[in-house]
């Protein structure tokens, strides 16, 4: 951990409000977010399925990327961060070229915003949108045997909970979907977030805060994690990443941990964007399949 600090129950209002701020890690987050949505933008001229509905909501959508040709291909399935209040599909489908290039499918869930949606229901769209992309996978040329989750900060946490268990029979699916995730700066642990900044448009309970946590819910033993953080995320985020990916290696499951050099909590993800950097190479064997 680069900057040494209190546990974060010690932690004065304005600490924690600083440790729990990706913008204030950046002089302008809005730069990296336009990033997002210009680098994103020129991946819808790919073979593509857009807006395609999976839940009763007009928020509930899914823009799926298949491989041509291919009726085996994994799936790199993506949910965007934005601290659950901003951000869409549009914003979050930059990393298409590079994975249906190297033959990987990519679908990006599209979910509502908060105040407007609580935290329960956001993790119950994401999970509809799992759902209907296991349910559909044939028609798509995907290989449901080899999906891998995937998400950043607020997406990330939202990740963890599609890889928590529990929650797969009510919708039909076998109790282990994806076999893999990839969780960038993600929050785990929401005890510390409901105490901040954050909780004023969430408004979590703190039993909410408990059932909606990661941290309490870990993956099936051998799903295949890489659990990663920006050099240039604060030391909760990075404690936060670290505390899930020893309860998942302790869990049985097979985790690796990546601190990416020079990104900061926004660019990181767009590592994806190059199969040669060192995210993109922690993703790739994620996809193989277990002997």
């Amino acid at each position: 951990m680069s900057e040494k600090q209190l546990p974060w129950q010690e932690m004065d209002a304005a600490e924690l409000a600083r440790q729990y701020s990706a913008r204030g890690t950046v002089p302008d987050a809005e730069v990296f977010i336009r990033d997002y949505r210009s680098f994103s933008a020129p991946m819808y001229a790919l073979p593509c399925v857009r807006d395609i509905a999976y839940g009763p909501s007009a928020a509930e959508r899914i823009d799926l990327f298949p491989v041509p040709g291919r009726s085996d291909a994994p799936l790199f399935v993506f949910v965007h961060g934005g601290y659950w209040r901003s951000m869409t599909n549009e914003d979050s489908v930059f990393m298409a070229e590079c994975f249906t290039k190297r033959g990987i499918a990519v679908a990006s869930i599209n979910y509502g915003l908060a105040p407007e949606v609580r935290l329960s229901e956001m993790v119950d769209q994401c999970r509809r949108g799992l759902a209907w992309l296991y349910k559909n996978a044939g028609a798509h040329g995907i290989d449901v045997s080899r999906i891998v989750v995937a998400g950043s900060s607020a997406g990330g946490h939202l990740g963890g909970m599609l890889l928590a268990p529990g929650w797969q029979e009510a919708l039909g699916l076998p109790a282990q979907v994806a076999q893999g995730g990839v969780l960038v700066s993600g929050l785990f642990d929401l005890a510390p977030v409901q105490h901040t900044t954050p909780n004023t448009w969430l408004n979590l309970t703190p039993e909410e805060a408990e059932l909606l946590s990661p941290q309490h819910r870990l993956p099936p033993a051998g799903t295949r994690l890489c659990i990663a953080v920006a050099d240039i995320d604060t030391a909760e985020f990075k404690r936060q990443s670290a505390d899930y990916a020893a309860a998942c290696q302790a869990h049985g499951c097979t985790v690796s941990t990546l601190d990416v050099p020079g990104r900061n909590h926004f660019d990181v993800i767009t590592d994806w964007m190059n199969p040669d950097s060192a995210l993109s190479q922690a993703t790739w064997p994620l996809f193989e399949v277990a002997v």
